[in-house]
């Protein structure tokens, strides 16, 4: 499995980075039995649209999963509907998308312009729920509840490994969240864990919104994760600041202040090989 990250400004788009948005990518075995790479995004911020078009051609997509519907995190579904559906070769097929209740009115209201008797056609909209459990080619994508403003989920995948074959590998994405047996559960054991980190200590009082790189850290430790990067940092934010808070509450979890985490920063072009 590879992550790369096409977009990672919380909240809004960045000077340098589109809004949330991650590829991840996996060997698989069509119903044709022919092998081939399957790939899904995980939101689809402001920005993200264009900027996937470095990694990825449109109609090579499997599918769309958004971990919530506020507009950080889907508002480019217009920018994939437009592509879908005046392409010159004519109009691609329909795109799978897995979100919260309400993902189909979500994404005509981000359109805007359409009238009642148009149905979305680019788009399969699927709901998911705490619990739900999708298989999309060699992807097993599974739903916890999150503690944020509006239902929200952590997501966790397990695919192949792209390092040492015949190994599978977990995959978790914190998705929005304050602190919650969700996104613990959700990161157990999980070999990579990107994980949000909206808000930072002293500034931001709010709970039930966003984790700080503290609680980010101790997320981390609870769930033993192997490797933390660090995602959906506000631009006014100082994300370095975020990640020393994060190392030293993980390490303080593990009870080894000097215990070395594997913990970083995501960027847009990121590519992690699991």
């Amino acid at each position: 499995m590879k992550l790369t990250v096409i977009g990672c400004a919380g909240s809004m788009s960045g000077k340098h980075s589109a809004a949330s948005s991650y590829l991840l990518q996996a060997p698989g075995v069509d119903t044709n039995g022919e092998a081939r790479i399957y790939s899904i995004i995980l939101d689809f911020g402001p920005g993200a649209m264009g900027q996937s078009l470095h990694y990825i051609d449109p109609r090579d997509l499997d599918a769309l999963v958004f971990s919530h519907l506020h507009a950080d995190h889907v508002a480019d579904i217009v920018g994939m509907q437009v592509y879908r559906r005046w392409h010159p070769a004519g109009a691609l097929p329909s795109l799978p998308v897995f979100a919260p209740v309400g993902g189909y009115e979500r994404a005509k209201a981000v359109a805007g312009d359409l009238d009642e008797e148009d149905k979305l056609p680019e788009f399969t909209f699927t709901e998911v729920n705490s619990g739900y459990v999708q298989q999309i080619g060699p992807f097993r994508l599974e739903f916890f509840a999150a503690n944020h403003t509006v239902t929200a989920y952590s997501v966790r995948v397990t695919a192949p490994s792209s390092c040492v074959e015949g190994k599978e590998v977990v995959f978790t994405y914190s998705g929005d969240t304050d602190t919650c047996p969700g996104v613990v559960a959700a990161a157990k054991d999980a070999d990579l864990f990107l994980c949000e980190a909206g808000f930072m200590e002293g500034v931001d009082s709010a709970r039930g919104v966003h984790l700080t790189g503290k609680r980010a850290g101790e997320v981390a430790a609870a769930a033993k994760v192997k490797q933390v990067v660090l995602t959906h940092i506000a631009p006014w934010h100082d994300a370095k600041q975020n990640l020393a808070d994060a190392e030293v509450a993980w390490q303080a979890g593990l009870g080894k202040q000097d215990s070395p985490v594997n913990i970083s920063l995501a960027y847009p072009g990121l590519v992690c090989q699991l």
